[in-house]
């Protein structure tokens, strides 16, 4: 259907465009990836979400956010202060590992340009947080994980509240997993039990062949329980999500203490009580407990093993290696329902408005429709794993204008491929007011030849003065393979 030229003040929900420079020209947004994982692997510890409040005291050191900064060649957990003192120094010992801390007042973030950006990382550890992630941190960390990050999540037991806020790890973690604008539909395989049990020693399950429970650092029979919490696994959600120790007199799906799962490119790991990695040499004030090195445990083992599963270093378990390509669909908010979310866009591009048809759901991508000089721009930055040989860009696409010339291309849509700095490193396609047809058409073009790098995939409509073009687009996919 033809359709008129539209107001600039068209009939659309408001949408907030994120990060769009007053050019037009592309941004890098919270959707690249960290590079595959690599000799140091890097690992940053949050404090920035009351970590220590109470009686927790769960930083590697005091020094943050370099904890080289306390002591450059640790030798003992008291080397650094902090209750997983422990956790740090021993993977410091290696050699293998670069450590950071987000420090208190910090926001997570991905795809900006801090030092302490999850871009930059291979592994982001929760240790118990105890504030809420904002929408825009859940974004970062859903997106970090899908891409290749590793996820290791660390709870206590209901109730936990050491900030008195009203929220505690368990409902923090859920919320993450349930209230995000990647995936809110149980991605992980698993939600954490709102329960409180006192003690217990959670046995491993028997799997030689498993690169957490049997590692580099050794091997894993037992955890610590002294008050904590479970989860409760739904393989029909996500068929990746295992329990690897459970609470005595549980298995399958009930009483998982510690489990891991993937998503996207990325691997998770959850713990359901931080007692295990608490050292008892934080800072003063503390009351702390030796859960580290509990003798009837093998807390150690299974936090440092975790550690280098998460950060791609074993040889066999999920996705997110340097390796490996796990098959997955990259592109955040692909079909544009969850409003401006992971895009950048001109404003009122994404829209629900009647005046054009969604090809499924309620929202779709409009540029230009003006009828007078408009240039609309529509972007997402993303990371294409190195290990994967087949990358296939898609959208669908329906133009209609009021352009009645059959030879002159007067509005134009470029599909570009740039780099993080806005270098055009190769225009896909241009599609013009010659293309107007009734419906929508899948295009798809081939990004294999980008593998292994952050790129910025951005649309760009141009309008002339006179008589409107509509460009929309819905239903964007990556795939990749």
């Amino acid at each position: 259907m033809l359709q008129l030229p539209r107001s600039r003040h068209r009939l659309t929900t408001a949408v907030t465009v994120f990060g769009l420079l007053a050019t037009g020209a592309a941004v890098q947004v919270a959707t690249v990836t960290p590079a595959a994982a690599a000799t140091p692997h890097r690992v940053l510890f949050d404090n920035a979400h009351a970590e220590t409040a109470g009686n927790a005291d769960w930083i590697i050191s005091t020094s943050q956010p370099d904890p080289l900064g306390q002591d450059a060649s640790p030798s003992a957990e008291t080397d650094w202060t902090g209750a997983i003192s422990s956790w740090g120094v021993a993977l410091q010992k290696t050699g293998d590992y670069s450590l950071k801390t987000l420090p208190s007042g910090s926001s997570l973030t991905y795809g900006g340009s801090g030092a302490q950006d999850l871009a930059n990382f291979d592994t982001l550890v929760l240790p118990e947080p105890n504030t809420l992630f904002t929408t825009a941190e859940k974004t970062a960390i859903m997106n970090f994980v899908k891409n290749g990050g590793g996820l290791f999540m660390i709870s206590d037991h209901t109730g936990a509240d050491r900030n008195n806020d009203g929220e505690d790890a368990v409902e923090i973690l859920n919320d993450l997993m349930t209230d995000n604008s990647v995936d809110s539909t149980d991605p992980f395989g698993f939600s954490i039990d709102s329960l409180s049990i006192s003690s217990d020693y959670p046995s491993a399950i028997s799997d030689s062949t498993n690169a957490v429970l049997h590692g580099s650092f050794g091997t894993v029979t037992k955890s610590l329980i002294a008050s904590g919490t479970t989860a409760t696994l739904k393989p029909a959600d996500n068929s990746s999500v295992k329990g690897l120790l459970y609470r005595t007199g549980y298995s399958g799906n009930t009483g998982a203490f510690f489990a891991t799962s993937t998503f996207g490119s990325g691997r998770v790991a959850f713990w359901g009580d931080s007692s295990p990695i608490d050292d008892d040499t934080g800072q003063s004030g503390n009351t702390l407990y030796d859960g580290w090195n509990d003798s009837g445990a093998t807390n150690a083992a299974l936090a440092l093993n975790a550690t280098e599963w998460l950060a791609g270093g074993s040889s066999s378990g999920g996705g997110g290696g340097g390796s490996t390509c796990t098959a997955a669909q990259l592109l955040g908010n692909n079909g544009f329902e969850s409003g401006s979310t992971t895009w950048s866009a001109s404003s009122g591009v994404i829209t629900n408005s009647s005046s054009q048809s969604a090809r499924s759901g309620s929202y779709y991508a409009w540029l230009d429709g003006y009828g007078s000089a408009r240039t609309d721009t529509l972007a997402q930055s993303v990371t294409i794993p190195s290990a994967c040989t087949t990358a296939t860009l898609s959208f669908y696409l329906h133009v209609d204008t009021a352009e009645t010339t059959t030879s002159t291309a007067y509005d134009t849509l470029k599909v570009q491929v740039l780099n993080s700095s806005g270098t055009v490193l190769g225009t896909l396609a241009t599609y013009s007011n010659l293309n107007a047809a009734s419906g929508y058409t899948q295009r798809s073009f081939s990004l294999a030849s980008y593998a292994g790098q952050t790129v910025t995939l951005k649309f760009t409509g141009t309008e002339g003065s006179t008589l409107q073009t509509s460009f929309v687009i819905d239903d964007t996919a990556l795939n990749v393979s």
